[in-house]
């Protein structure tokens, strides 16, 4: 595990390196989550969208740990500069994937809610592919936050904007759907949530993409985030995309 400096007292380098691996677990929790919660999407399986929501108990729970020991660390350490950025951003961190990992629950109950119905294939690849970007970015943020590498937290931070773009083009497809047909509507509309939890998730992970940032070089990402979340400014028009 990544040590930022040797401290005099050696108890004190343990604490951090037993916060960091509390937070990796954390972040091995949530994506094992998302996987289940879109394989019980994709394959329409009740059993496993059950036993998914039930999983996000434990990243509460770790959650909680992490904050606990955070204060135990402020109250017994009074750390400074690198130590208290890097205390400070675990339970940031830590408050983000608690967020992913609720995001994921959400998606394992529309799973579940909607595991009788039949879904159009080509929806289904889309939000899949949508997952797959979203784990993959989630992936290298976790690496980047365990070895402190800036560079790949900018990388991330950076991709953001292709998941937005993803989930606009299927914004447009899925309302396609309900306006070709009303009763794909109830369908449609789970999906649609579906997506935006993924898009909500890359939010999450560009949050802690930024938190890397400033934990090694000590001060923010310069520049405006990349978004390309538009679906807020999406007319409706009540006529099917020709």
């Amino acid at each position: 595990m990544f040590q930022d400096n040797e401290h005099i007292v050696r108890s004190y380098d343990e604490e951090l390196s037993a916060l960091a691996n509390r937070l990796a677990a954390m972040g091995e929790l949530t994506t094992n989550l998302l996987d289940d919660a879109m394989r019980a999407l994709i394959e329409r399986d009740a059993a496993l969208a059950k036993a998914t929501v039930a999983k996000d108990g434990e990243i509460d729970e770790l959650e909680r740990k992490v904050e606990e020991q955070v204060i135990l660390t402020i109250a017994k350490r009074q750390p400074m500069a690198q130590d208290l950025r890097q205390v400070m951003a675990a339970i940031r961190i830590a408050a983000d994937l608690e967020r992913i990992g609720d995001m994921g629950k959400n998606i394992a109950k529309r799973a579940l809610a909607i595991s009788a119905a039949s879904h159009p294939d080509d929806l289904l690849r889309g939000i899949e592919h949508m997952h797959e970007m979203g784990r993959s970015q989630l992936k290298d943020v976790l690496e980047a936050y365990l070895n402190r590498d800036a560079d790949k937290a900018l990388e991330v931070w950076r991709q953001d904007a292709e998941i937005d773009a993803k989930y606009n083009a299927l914004f447009r497809e899925l309302l396609t759907y309900m306006m070709e047909d009303p009763r794909n509507i109830g369908l449609c509309t789970h999906l649609l949530f579906c997506a935006k939890n993924i898009e909500r998730i890359g939010d999450h992970t560009t949050n802690i993409a930024e938190t890397i940032a400033f934990l090694v070089n000590g001060e923010p990402i310069d520049g405006e985030r990349p978004k390309k979340d538009v679906t807020s400014q999406t007319p409706f028009t009540g006529e099917p995309d020709t």
